[in-house]
Order: C-alpha cells, then structure tokens, then sequence
C-alpha cells in the first residue's frame, strides 16, 4: 500500500484528491494538511511515501515546506499539485529547485480544476515517484566516500545526469566547470516544455552557453546541452568517422523517467573515445546501469557526496556499487572535471 499525504488549502480540493487517490485501492491518504507548517509536521510523523503538494497556502507556502522536507531523514518524494506548476512555468522550475520530484497543473485547458485530468494522470505519477523512493533506502546515504584519482586524458564528451533537486546542483557544478574544451551532455529527469526555462536559468547562474538539444545537432566544445524534458538522448558519431565528432540523437525509450542518465552514459560508453560521467541529487536508481557500462570501457565516473543532495538516490545507489571514482560536492565536482578534461 502507497502511503500518501495531502497538502492544499482548499477544503474541497483535499476531500477530490482523496478520492481521486484512493479509487484503485493500492494507494491511501493517511493524512491532509491545510498549510505549509502542518504539511511538515505530518510528514515528520506520518512518514508518507509521497506528497501532493499544493504551492499557494497561509502560513507556509508549498516551496519551501518542500525544502525544508526534503531535509528530514529518509523524505518522501513531493509532487507539486498546483493552479501555478503548468509545464515552463518558473514555479514549476523553483518547486525541482526545492526538491519536488514531478509536478502537476490542476488547470484544464480552458482554465479551472480540471478533475478528470488529475484523475487520469495523478495516480500514475504517486506510484512511479513512490516506486522511485523504495528504490535505493537510506543505507546508501551512508556509504563511504571514494577518494581515488584516475586520470581522463583524452576526453572528448561529459555526461551528467540529474534529478530531484537537479537545478540547483548543475547550476553549481557548471559554475566551477566553466566554459570545458569538450561538449557536456545533460539529462535531468524533467517533464516536457521545462527545457528552455531551465537552460535560460542555468546560462544565467553559470555564466555557461546553455541549450536544449535538437535531434541531429552537432556537440560543440565549450557549450552544455540539455537533453528536452519527457523524451530520451543519446550519443551518436557524426557522419565522417571517428574524427568527425559526437551529434546528439532524441527520441522516447522505454525508461520509467526521461531523460534517461542511463541511456546517456551507455550511449557515451559506445560511441565517445572516452567520456566522463557526473551523477547529480535525485531519486531512484538511473544511472547505474550506465556508470557500469561506462565503467567497463574505463570512462571515469564522478558522483555528488550524498550528504550534500537534496535527494541522494542516484549518486548513493553509484557509490553503493562502486562506480564512483570519487565523490564531492556539485561545485567540487565541477572543479574537478575540469582539471580532468585540461
């Protein structure tokens, strides 16, 4: 049984979500909350397995209760259920930002609650980010730092992956990176159309070129493409042979969330003469598959420390497996990579 808590000021709202979330019987509202405080208090001791969350509440709005339950030990993931999380929206990008994992506009097209909506799509999305969360426990929050060196002469491509509380982090380790003399690839678990906001918002913190990959696009040094929200990429060699560089290829794959770091970094480990691969915060296991295959060929593979993540899923589920060459924090990872890729 998926163990969810409600959070939203309206009355009526809570008691349709209720219903909405209970109808197929494997998913059950154990508690509701009218605001921002009570959301996190319940979340304390209720210890749910998700969160619908509501952004404009009294006392405490849903923004920075998320932040601040993203701090509890072992936090359930939060999908942010709002008139204001429509896809593009800067609420949207601020609530991954915080740490939300998915999000979700009450909003029909015509404007108003649109109830069938969030009844054909809210209970999906609570069972994959419950699934996400019970992927990797918080043992892995607890593994060891790697601390050994490997040189990455030779280096023609960075991957990184990312996911809840993703923002934030690339935002970092792109500032310490800098302008890299090789292309970086980025997939941040992100729902369609967040893709130009996100780059404009990363481009502006950074100080980096920032952009959302076409289908076909060639990767150029010194520029950072993000893979677009709600589809797949992957690495491919430009017509020419060898020397003629890597392009980047879009299309939907089979993963549970999009885009796939896993896909990224196989499709790196077959094609690249050798990249480096960076794992950010996030929720769930992708990635590893991908760090393995990487491993194989010899490509390093950095990961986020996971006491500095919103979420430590991702890089703890690397560490666990030993495919992280070395852990630091998002702006030492930055700095890193680029020492490795000089």
């Amino acid at each position: 049984m998926i163990r969810v808590l409600v959070v939203d000021d309206s009355g009526f709202m809570r008691m349709a979500l209720r219903r909405i979330i209970e109808a197929e019987g494997d998913l059950r509202v154990v508690g509701e909350a009218a605001d921002g405080e009570a959301a996190i208090e319940q979340a304390a001791r209720l210890r749910p397995d998700v969160i619908a969350m509501d952004v404009e509440m009294p006392k405490l709005d849903g923004l920075e209760a998320t932040r601040r339950i993203m701090a509890l030990p072992d936090p359930p993931a939060v999908l942010m259920v709002s008139h204001h999380t429509s896809d593009g929206s800067a609420t949207a990008l601020a609530a991954l930002d915080r740490g939300a994992v998915d999000y979700l506009c009450k909003d029909g097209d015509l404007g108003g609650v649109d109830l069938s909506r969030l009844d054909r799509e809210l209970r999906g999305r609570l069972r994959h980010w419950a699934g996400q969360r019970a992927a990797v426990r918080p043992a892995a929050r607890g593994a060891a730092p790697v601390r050994v060196v490997r040189a990455a002469g030779g280096c023609d491509v960075v991957v990184v992956g990312a996911s809840t509380g993703g923002p934030d982090a690339l935002a970092a380790f792109l500032a310490a990176a800098g302008r890299l003399p090789v292309p970086c690839v980025v997939a941040q678990h992100m729902p369609a159309d967040l893709g130009p906001d996100l780059a404009q918002h990363l481009a502006r913190l950074s100080g980096v070129p920032v952009g959302v990959g076409r289908t076909g696009q060639r990767l150029m040094s010194g520029e950072v493409t993000l893979i677009s929200g709600g589809t797949d990429g992957h690495l491919a060699r430009g017509a020419g042979g060898p020397e003629a560089g890597l392009v980047l290829r879009l299309a939907g794959g089979a993963a549970a969330v999009h885009p796939s770091v896993d896909l990224l970094f196989q499709s790196a480990a077959l094609v690249a003469r050798r990249a480096l691969g960076v794992v950010l915060t996030g929720m769930g296991r992708d990635g590893v598959v991908g760090a393995r295959a990487m491993q194989d060929r010899g490509m390093p593979v950095l990961a986020q420390t996971p006491a500095s993540c919103v979420v430590a899923g991702m890089p703890g589920a690397v560490i666990a497996a030993g495919l992280a060459i070395e852990t630091a924090d998002p702006a030492g990872l930055g700095r890193r990579v680029a020492g490795l890729v000089e």
